[in-house]
């Protein structure tokens, strides 16, 4: 029996040795291949080439050579995919194989992919109805409200639909495309050009994560035949599945595949409502250098504009960015704002910008409460939340810019949907330039000059923001937006209001030492200007010292009827990218704890006859405190204090009783406890993400060692001399060695419940051996195995 748990030590205890990784392998060139651009894309991929500039023949199109990839393979375990971009293979491999494959001659380097794709979270909402605008009644096809925010009565009223654009859909899956009365008129229309099941290596596609099927309506759909819930309902589609619930590594590949693949097949917009964020990286690495950020910089210069949500990580504590590949600088990042025609509000999960090099993201934003297919469900449309949605509402508002506008390439889309936005040319890190509107690509915006209405007026210690024109109240707010820009052109503060009541009593005050060498940028009612102090006036605040607070006051006739102070964490520090303020503790953070209780048994393993009887539980308390090696991987220190009762069998003769002279037959229980306090070393594999509080699945293996005290409990019958009570152990030998105690320890776990097993070495010592007739000779073969619960926030 010792031979089969020491077996199992020890493979437990190689596990990390011979765990395997997904690893980028890159490639020093691609000598010896050849390619044909005419034979290997799409002639519409040809087309946006030569529209661009980008050139057929460049390296990145070439295969790579398959002698490498050979060679490569025979030392991997598996081969999860190639990227002729990147020069690389991805493979599955153990740290010795991968020792291995960097020796070769033709292998430059070698990259983990400790990452995890994953779609933009989102929720049923928990509205079920949907109200339709008068606005509708004169278009044929009437449109939502998601579609009414941009404007999209103009790109209709002009028979504009996305036709002749290809747009790449990026996601989990895409159950029920196919049957779904939503995208009937795709397949009427075969504007379905090509499937790819990256995961699965097949052309089905049409299952899986509904999630898919959801962002799909958000470009494409038609709701009973008749209601628009995107405006591409013309475009061509390509459909990817490039995600896997639970699945570790591999998604960064397939994604990557897919960018190759919409290239290949003439793909002029991606919409990947996909993206790494806490899960694997940390804040500074939203900085555009991850390989999917890369690759997205790398399809705009091929002629496509990918499109990607900022994610909805606006409410997490430790997270106060967007998602890669949206960081990326020719990435168009969407961010969320509140399904209201008639208020101008972000919504609240929404990731906030900037990148970590601080660069403006998002850059526009649309609905993030959307109406889409359901599947599955009794109802065939329903509401969700996420940026998920605001995504491919742009991407299909994309397609229908470039119908209207031809000739533009996949970087002059991205700045004219930009300059397009409601906002432009104010932006903040909540709206980026505001949401995207067609009367932009309709000719009726180009050319014109807003109107003033507002103007700066600068006093001795304030700049005031006098309003022009009076606005009646209605059931519509005003939205006023500021912001104070340093000199490196990022943002110090933002803020936005509503103001229900604004006409030219109404002034807005900043004070001058809010400013000190920066700019205020001002929009309102449709116009926006910029006011900076002059070197001078700057100068003489550096003298009297500057506020760092930013907050304005909406005044009446000299009455103050609004105060507002940005919060400083948030505006002061993580707006600068000063992520100092940021929880240094957490599940993604470098340190990370948890306070766990464990439930458990002894277990008897041995075929030896044993004292013990019935359940003899074990309970732990304690304190881990983890130093984390990037997202996957931590060392941890553990402090406990532990108690196990071991209960005796009343029945039989104990030769530890010997000592007390009792007799089985006055005996009702015998108890043995055991307490100790210890000390545990352990490391960290985290599997996979998610969960509660994100921890997800992850494995420890660790080291034990602990101190312990005793005693030995006996209930008799009732009988006239008996009396309950604990009894005095006074064997030395046994005194001697067993209150230090070593073992192993090993938890299996889903974020805060799981399974745990550990295993004593040590072992009880006593004279029994030597002289088994001594009064004070005893034996306790107790079990050394616990298994049992664990619970841990």
């Amino acid at each position: 029996m010792k031979k089969i748990l020491f077996t199992i030590i020890a493979v437990l205890t190689a596990l990390p040795v011979f765990s395997q990784s997904c690893y980028w392998v890159f490639l020093t060139d691609k000598q010896g291949t050849t390619f044909d651009p005419y034979t290997y894309f799409d002639a519409k991929a040809i087309e946006r080439y030569r529209q661009c500039g980008a050139d057929l023949y460049d390296v990145s199109n070439y295969p790579l050579n398959s002698g490498y990839v050979s060679q490569i393979d025979a030392i991997a375990t598996e081969e999860v995919g190639t990227s002729r971009w990147l020069n690389a293979v991805a493979v599955m491999a153990t740290p010795d194989q991968i020792s291995r494959i960097e020796q070769l001659p033709f292998v430059s380097s070698t990259h983990l992919i400790a990452t995890d794709l994953q779609i933009a979270s989102n929720k049923k909402s928990e509205y079920s109805e949907y109200s339709e605008y008068s606005e509708n009644s004169d278009l044929p096809q009437p449109l939502t409200d998601q579609l009414l925010r941009m404007g999209g009565q103009e790109f209709a009223q002009l028979g504009i639909d996305g036709k002749g654009v290809r747009i790449a859909v990026f996601d989990g899956g895409f159950p029920r495309v196919n049957t779904h009365q939503a995208f009937r008129h795709l397949f009427e229309n075969h504007q379905i050009i090509k499937t790819w099941n990256f995961c699965n290596n097949k052309e089905d596609v049409y299952g899986w994560n509904s999630h898919g099927t959801m962002t799909l309506s958000c470009i494409a759909g038609i709701a009973d035949g008749n209601q628009k819930m995107g405006l591409a309902t013309g475009a061509e589609f390509l459909l990817a599945r490039t995600e896997v619930e639970l699945e570790p590594f591999k998604e960064e590949v397939w994604w990557m595949q897919a960018m190759e693949w919409a290239d290949k097949n003439g793909a002029q917009i991606i919409s990947s409502s996909l993206g790494y964020g806490k899960e694997r990286y940390n804040i500074w690495n939203m900085d555009g250098t991850s390989y999917v950020a890369k690759a997205g910089n790398m399809a705009a210069r091929k002629g496509i504009l990918v499109c990607n949500s900022a994610g909805n990580e606006a409410s997490e504590n430790s997270w106060k960015t967007i998602i890669t590949p949206a960081d990326a600088d020719s990435v168009l990042c969407v961010g969320g704002i509140e399904a209201d025609l008639k208020h101008y509000r972000h919504i609240s999960f929404s990731s906030y910008g900037p990148s970590a090099t601080g660069v403006m993201k998002p850059n526009v934003s649309a609905f993030g409460h959307a109406y889409t297919a359901n599947v599955p469900g009794d109802n065939r449309y329903h509401f969700v939340d996420g940026t998920s949605f605001s995504c491919p509402l742009v991407a299909g508002f994309a397609a229908c810019a470039l119908q209207a506008r031809p000739g533009l390439t996949a970087l002059q889309l991205f700045h004219e949907i930009e300059k397009s936005a409601d906002l432009y040319p104010y932006f903040d890190y909540a709206f980026g330039y505001g949401v995207p509107q067609a009367s932009y690509f309709c000719n009726k915006k180009q050319n014109t000059v807003a109107r003033p209405t507002f103007r700066f007026v600068e006093k001795d210690d304030v700049v005031e923001v006098h309003i022009l024109n009076a606005v009646s109240p209605t059931e519509n707010s005003h939205p006023f937006f500021c912001n104070v820009q340093n000199e490196q052109g990022t943002l110090d503060a933002y803020k936005h209001h509503e103001i229900e009541r604004m006409d030219t009593s109404t002034i807005i005050v900043f004070d001058k030492k809010q400013l000190y060498r920066r700019t205020l940028n001002v929009w309102y009612d449709g116009y926006s200007a910029s006011f900076r102090l002059t070197e001078d006036q700057n100068k003489r605040l550096f003298v009297t010292g500057y506020n760092t607070d930013f907050g304005f006051t909406v005044s009446d006739n000299g009455k103050e009827t609004y105060t507002a102070k940005l919060s400083p964490q948030l505006q002061k520090k993580w707006q600068k990218g000063d992520w100092s303020d940021v929880s240094s503790f957490g599940n993604n953070a470098k340190w990370r704890s948890d306070i766990y209780a464990q439930l458990g048994d002894m277990i008897r393993l041995s075929s030896q006859e044993h004292e013990i009887n019935g359940w003899s539980p074990a309970t732990h308390v304690g304190f881990r405190l983890m130093r984390a090696f990037g997202k996957a991987y931590c060392i941890g220190l553990g402090v406990d204090y532990g108690n196990t009762r071991y209960g005796f069998d009343p029945e039989k003769r104990i030769r530890f009783d010997n000592l007390f002279n009792l007799s089985g037959n006055d005996v009702k229980h015998k108890y043995y406890y055991f307490s100790e306090v210890g000390l545990e070393l352990f490391q960290r594999v985290r599997f996979v993400p998610g969960g509660i509080f994100g921890k997800g699945v992850h494995w420890d293996l660790g080291a034990y060692v602990s101190y312990g005290w005793y005693n030995y409990k006996v209930e008799y019958n009732e009988i006239p001399h008996a009396k309950d009570g604990d009894i005095t152990i006074n064997n030395p030998q046994y005194l001697d060695n067993y209150r230090v105690n070593f073992g192993i320890t090993t938890r299996f776990v889903y974020d805060w419940v799981g399974l745990y097993l550990r295993y004593r070495l040590t072992g009880f010592a006593t004279n029994y051996d030597a002289d088994p007739t001594s009064p004070t000779a005893f034996k306790m073969d107790l079990p050394r195995f616990e298994a049992g619960i664990q619970l841990a926030l």
